[in-house]
């Protein structure tokens, strides 16, 4: 049988600040990024399964991106770990979603940090086939699993 892709798109608002940047992205400052989810696999060939001719439903598909990831970054404040200090702490304290991680919050190591966490949630018969990640309308992250092969 063939194998199809099957793509979800998401939206969340996320904040970031780049550590040592030597511009204007050193600050606080906010996105509205668009994520798009490219799965692969073959539809199911059953015809008594509920799910008979699809990879993976769309419903399914949302539910296992949109908690550990979507809903993890939307409305937060990313930074990273070598930024952490006084002022890191006293944002800690102000704001309920502060997520400091062990890497630079750009959109290329964000895109890496979603392709980890997905492929730890598909089974063994769907394949992540890429992610792309906007981070303004006319710039985006992208990933592919045949680059990275």
């Amino acid at each position: 049988m063939a194998r199809i892709r099957v793509t979800k798109e998401f939206d969340f608002e996320m904040a970031h600040a780049l550590w040592n940047y030597d511009g204007a992205c050193r600050n606080i400052h906010g996105h509205s990024y668009k994520l798009y989810v490219t799965i692969v696999g073959e539809p199911i060939s059953d015809s008594n399964h509920p799910k008979f001719g699809m990879v993976l439903d769309f419903k399914d598909l949302k539910h296992m991106i949109k908690g550990p990831v979507v809903d993890f970054l939307d409305h937060s404040l990313v930074v990273y770990r070598k930024a952490e200090g006084e002022t890191l702490s006293t944002l800690c304290e102000m704001y309920e979603k502060v997520h400091v991680f062990d890497f630079q919050p750009t959109c290329e190591n964000l895109v890496l940090y979603i392709v980890e966490k997905i492929q730890s949630l598909l089974s063994s018969d769907i394949d992540l086939h890429s992610v792309k990640l906007y981070e303004t309308a006319t710039s985006f992250g992208e990933w592919y699993a045949d680059d990275n092969n």
